[in-house]
Parts: structure tokens; sequence; C-alpha cells
């Protein structure tokens, strides 16, 4: 599970990064809510990957529980995100309609 996990940040972490590289606005935008996915499912990844166990953890340890920071930096690293994704389409909107193009340096190129 944990190969399988890993794989999946470092694929979404990757297309986030290609994907900002990319010569339009639309492009941009989607591969930083990709790469800040990536992200928050690092974090909660850090918080133990294990099913069907309580959030208790061994005797004898430092903590007698599982830390819930993960989680709740996860819960607000989605709502911030969904506000800043929001903001950056409308921008991407008005960009849009007063230069023509949605490039990011404005001028249209040949390629595709």
């Amino acid at each position: 599970m944990a190969l399988i996990f890993s794989l999946a940040i470092g694929i979404m972490a990757g297309a986030g990064i290609y994907l900002l590289l990319r010569p339009r606005t639309f492009q941009v935008i989607i591969g930083l809510s990709l790469l800040g996915y990536a992200v928050n499912l690092f974090i909660f990844g850090m918080g133990r990957l294990q099913t069907g166990v309580p959030p208790i953890i061994a005797p004898g340890s430092a903590a007698q529980y599982a830390d819930p920071v993960p989680q709740a930096l996860v819960l607000t690293a989605i709502v911030i995100g969904f506000a800043t994704l929001s903001l950056f389409l409308v921008v991407l909107l008005a960009a849009r309609g007063l230069s023509g193009t949605d490039h990011v340096d404005g001028k249209e190129t040949d390629e595709n």
C-alpha cells in the first residue's frame, strides 16, 4: 500500500510540474492544483497509513495516541487550495477577456 501511495504522490507531483511549465494559463492552474493535491497526500501520509486499527499507538511509546495534526493540516489546505483555485480561475477569465489570449505571457505563438 505504501508503494502505491508513494507512486500516486510522485505521479501527481510530476504531472503538476509538467503542467506548470506549459504556456497556457489553464494548464498552469491545473498544474498548481495537482501539485497541491500531491502535497496534501504527502502530509496525510505522514500521519500513519494503516487501515482497520484504532488510532492508539502501542504501549511504551512516547505518545499514547496518533497525531491528529496532519489531518487538520490537510483539511485546512484543501479549503485554502479550493479558494485559491477559484480565485485563479476568475483571474484567468478576466485576463482572457482583456488580452484575448490565454497564454501566460500574453503572446500568441504558433506552437500547440
